[in-house]
Parts: C-alpha cells; sequence; structure tokens
C-alpha cells in the first residue's frame, strides 16, 4: 500500500486565483487525492474560507484565506502514478500544435476523453501535467467529447483561463467543425434550433421543448453519393449538441455510437471509416495576453482524408 499524507495549509487568494470554483481550487492544489475526497472535507466543513464553511459552488474572491485540511489516503498497489512512458501519454506532447506563456493547444486524437474520471485512470489533461510537471498551473478552457479529435484550449494562467472561460460565455469564440453525415444535406439548411435536454441518468441528449435553447450553423463543404461532408459551427456549447442536432434533421454523423445510423456506419466502414467523424478544425478567439485577434486550424487524421479521398472516388 502507498499512502499519501498531506499537511494543513493555509493560502491567500491573489487576483490571479480569484474567479474559480473552491472545488476546482482543491482539485488544483491536492493533486493526487481523488474527487471523491475533495467532496468529502467539502462537506464535512474541513476547507474553511475566511475562516468559514463554505459549498463547493463558492468561488473565490481575491483576499480570501483558505484552509485546507491535513488529508490522508492509502492507494492500492495496482494503482501507480500516471506514466509518461505510456504510449498514449507521450504522443500527447506531438499533439501540441500551439504554446506560449498563456495557452497551449492540443490537436486531440479522437478515443482520448478530455479529463479522468467515469472508470477512465486519466484523460488528456491529466497526460499534459504528468508531461509538464513543473507547470505551475494547467487547466481546461472548455470540452469536446472523447471520441470528437481536434482543437482543445489549454490554459497555463489562472487570467488567462478567466480571460478565455468568459469569451465562451459571452459567445464570442467561433469553432467550427467538419462532420460526415449520413444523406443529402439541403444547402439551404444553414441553421437548426432545438433545445435539447440531457438525461442525468445516462447523459443521453435529446431535442426536448423543455431543454435548454440551441443553435447550431451548417455549411456543405461536400457532397458525396450517400454522404455530406458539412462544417457545423455551434452558436451555444450543449452537450452533444452537433451530434444530436444532425440526427435531428435525420443526417446522423458517421460512426456515432449514440446518436448514429448502424447502415451509414457499414457504407463508410467500406472506405476504412471506424471512429466517429467529427472533427473541431478552426478557432478563433480574443488572445487572452495580446488582446489582438487569433486563429487556429488543426489538421484531420490522416484516415479522416483517406476516407474522404476514397469516396471521391466513388
Amino acid at each position: 500500500m502507498n499512502e499519501i499524507k498531506t499537511e494543513i495549509k493555509f493560502v491567500e487568494i491573489d487576483a490571479d486565483m480569484a474567479g474559480q470554483r473552491i472545488d476546482n481550487f482543491l482539485r488544483n492544489q491536492l493533486k493526487q487525492i481523488p474527487k471523491s475526497m475533495i467532496y468529502r472535507i467539502l462537506r464535512k466543513g474541513e476547507v474553511r474560507v475566511n475562516k468559514k464553511r463554505i459549498k463547493a459552488e463558492y468561488k473565490l474572491q481575491a483576499g480570501d484565506s483558505v484552509r485546507i485540511p491535513p488529508v490522508r489516503i492509502t492507494l492500492e498497489e495496482d494503482a501507480p502514478q500516471l506514466s509518461t512512458k505510456l504510449d498514449k501519454v507521450s504522443q500527447l506532447e506531438n499533439c501540441i500544435i500551439f504554446e506560449d506563456d498563456s495557452l497551449l493547444i492540443l490537436n486531440k486524437p479522437s478515443g482520448t476523453a478530455v479529463h479522468g474520471g467515469s472508470g477512465l485512470k486519466f484523460g488528456a489533461i491529466e497526460a499534459l501535467r504528468a508531461l509538464r510537471p513543473d507547470a505551475r498551473f494547467l487547466e481546461l478552457v472548455h470540452r469536446i467529447d472523447r471520441d470528437t479529435s481536434g482543437i482543445l484550449l489549454v490554459a497555463k494562467k489562472r487570467s488567462a483561463l478567466r480571460h478565455l472561460q468568459a469569451q465562451f460565455r459571452e459567445k464570442t469564440v467561433q469553432k467550427y467543425y467538419f462532420a460526415l453525415v449520413m444523406g443529402q444535406w439541403k444547402p439551404s439548411c444553414k441553421s437548426v434550433k432545438a433545445p435539447l435536454l440531457k438525461n442525468e441518468v445516462n447523459s443521453i441528449v435529446r431535442v426536448n421543448p423543455n431543454g435548454k435553447p440551441s443553435e447550431t450553423r451548417f455549411k456543405v463543404l461536400e457532397k458525396f453519393e450517400h454522404a455530406t461532408l458539412v462544417q457545423a459551427s455551434p452558436i451555444t456549447g450543449r452537450t452533444h449538441q452537433i451530434r444530436v442536432h444532425c440526427q435531428y434533421v435525420g443526417h446522423p454523423i458517421a460512426w456515432d455510437d449514440r446518436y448514429g445510423d448502424r447502415r451509414f456506419d457499414a457504407y463508410t466502414a467500406k472506405v476504412g471509416m471506424k471512429r466517429l467523424f467529427l472533427h473541431a478544425a478552426n478557432i478563433k478567439f480574443t488572445h487572452p495576453a495580446t488582446e489582438d485577434k487569433f486563429e487556429i486550424s488543426a489538421p484531420m487524421e490522416a484516415k479522416l482524408e483517406a476516407a474522404l479521398t476514397k469516396l471521391r472516388g466513388q
């Protein structure tokens, strides 16, 4: 058995730390401690802010004094620390398409979750932290689905995280995805507005009048005999939004295990498709440090490009 024991710690919150939820702050401070343990010490009132009990959703303010209690936990021997020698971990270094003092941009591979949990030992953010053990701060700015590939923003400073997340909230970030969908998408269908409701038990999302307002804009890029390559730009940021909106209008995405069509999967398998054809290809935002307009594109993996080439040949 391996034992982790931390000491009591007091942290003064400065302007760069302010604005984040206390649970997220603790997860960054106690990186080796399981999330369940962090929520337990919050519920029990062992974490104090300005000598008072607080809830997990409390947002830290500049000048707050946080008491982090000592934590002791025993880890199983068969639960080793994340190794940077694992192929999926080491390969992420080659997936970084941009990096400066404020920001790291990853061309995330399909099949890699953005973070661990729900039975996953690690995700992209845990792998990046293992690759950069000296990094003081690495946090996800947003999320994309596990099977979706493409652009993922990671902040290297608290100020950059706040700046970028504000842009997402204000809907000034422009994101463009490539999706291969079933059938012939009509060019006249340029926007899908359909409210989405998530089932909290199984995480399945459906169009429902009681759901949250959701909009995705579409543009036809290329037509094939039984498929269409579209550009999708989500205006809102709901879970599985592009995937559900495509299904809703009768054009499910290739190899979508939740909202897809097996007949279409069989058709695309003939050209080498074996994964969800949804790729976060391009993003535009204001750089958090320079305030300049920033745009970057992430290339699709070779297997997706090869599948498109074969479809053109048909």
